[in-house]
């Protein structure tokens, strides 16, 4: 009996936080789907689905935009990958979502190939996904300012690890009380800063930064290593020891992806 309380108690208790934080629609809710798949045929299937019924779909829900990032061929990922930025103003948005999916006819048709796809002939391996809660610092995301080519854009998505809960607090609040402020300075294009809710690798948080390119990316890190704010905050006692891991995925927007 206690084993079928427990996931009650903490899906209550994830809405309770939502709740808190999010139904105002201060700080949005983000979810970030990665599907991982193994072949071109499992790719083109899933592209087929985003394209012509999940973004479409989501739209019609009020969902201006939705991203669509892919890791750039020189990373050790590429091809098995596709990360799936979906925004949502607030929580009441977010659980609604699947339910207008499913009565969504036109969704059902344009996507059936990969809705009623048999299990023998999937259009991915596994999907992992990461809900998120905007920063108080940064509570919308933003659409890149970045032009160019999207084959040649950097779409750079980092994931801080802390050893415990209470120097992933401390990274937060530095993201919230100057290092957003760099980033800003620096023109590093965000798309969102976000703390993970729910997720693989807690405690963390996540980020997305865009570049036109990765000279231009490697130009601005470098300057964010010399920086003379970072260098005073960095060496601020309290945010000493706040990452404990840094997983960084360089990846670059699908054609059809709006962000």
């Amino acid at each position: 009996m206690k084993t079928q309380i427990l996931p009650v108690l903490l899906f209550a208790l994830l809405f309770c936080v939502i709740q808190v934080h999010a139904q105002s629609g201060k700080r949005e809710l983000y979810e970030l789907k990665t599907y991982h798949i193994k072949n071109t045929e499992q790719e083109k299937m899933l592209d087929e689905y985003l394209q012509k019924a999940y973004i479409p779909a989501a739209n019609r829900q009020g969902i201006k935009k939705v991203g669509v990032f892919k890791p750039r061929p020189t990373e050790k990922d590429a091809g098995k990958k596709v990360y799936v930025f979906t925004p949502f103003k607030n929580q009441k948005a977010y659980f609604d979502f699947e339910n207008k999916l499913i009565k969504d006819s036109k969704y059902q048709s344009d996507g059936k190939n990969y809705i009623h796809a048999a299990h023998d002939n999937p259009p991915f391996e596994r999907i992992e996904t990461a809900l998120l809660l905007a920063f108080s610092g940064m509570p919308t995301f933003q659409e890149s300012g970045v032009t160019g080519p999207k084959k040649d854009r950097v779409y750079e998505l980092r994931s801080y690890e802390a050893a415990t809960e209470r120097l992933y607090r401390q990274k937060v609040k530095m993201f919230n009380q100057g290092e957003i402020d760099i980033f800003d300075k620096l023109n590093f294009n965000h798309v969102f800063y976000a703390e993970t809710l729910a997720g693989a690798n807690m405690p963390n948080l996540m980020y997305m930064t865009t570049f036109e390119n990765m000279d231009k990316r490697n130009e601005l890190w470098k300057a964010f290593g010399v920086d003379p704010d970072w260098e005073a905050m960095k060496n601020l006692e309290e945010y000493k020891n706040t990452v404990s891991k840094n997983d960084t995925r360089l990846l670059y927007p699908e054609e059809y992806s709006q962000l």
